[in-house]
Parts: C-alpha cells; sequence; structure tokens
C-alpha cells in the first residue's frame, strides 16, 4: 500500500465529513418533517459548505506552495473570494 499525502488526505477527510454532514442534514429533515425547521437546518448547511471550501483550499496551498508564486496563490484565493460573494449575492 502507498503512502498517501498528508494533505490530501486531510483534504480528503474535509469532503467526507461535508458529505456526511449533508445526509444526516437530510435525514434530520425528514425526520422534523416541518418546513420551519428543515429550513433552520439548511442555514446551518450554509455555514458549513464556505467554511469547508475555504479550509480544504487552505489545506491545498500549504501542501503545494512551494511550488506557487505569490501571485499565483493570490489568484486562487480572489477566485475562492468571488465564488464566496457570488454565492452570498445570489443567496
Amino acid at each position: 500500500m502507498r503512502d498517501v499525502n498528508k494533505f490530501v488526505l486531510g483534504m480528503a477527510f474535509l469532503r467526507f465529513f461535508s458529505g456526511l454532514m449533508e445526509l444526516l442534514a437530510g435525514m434530520i429533515m425528514l425526520k422534523l418533517n416541518e418546513i420551519s425547521k428543515a429550513l433552520m437546518v439548511n442555514s446551518l448547511l450554509a455555514f458549513l459548505g464556505p467554511t469547508i471550501l475555504l479550509s480544504t483550499t487552505a489545506i491545498g496551498l500549504v501542501g503545494i506552495s512551494d511550488k506557487l508564486s505569490y501571485g499565483k496563490i493570490l489568484v486562487i484565493f480572489i477566485g475562492v473570494g468571488l465564488i464566496l460573494y457570488a454565492v452570498r449575492k445570489v443567496g
């Protein structure tokens, strides 16, 4: 068995965690069976999504920081910021 890169492992773990939270939230919504409560659960997920995005991006950038120039890292952060800005404006 080959060794898994610790940065890739961290990113994958966060994505597995995020997916698990999505599944659990769906089950909780079905169990609660009330629109107002389901919206509250959904609101918690709205916070979780960007947090996971920022965390996985940060881990990935730390993992390749020695291979990227400061300019490229800045462009990546600007891109992530624009994604978050656009999602917030739509919602």
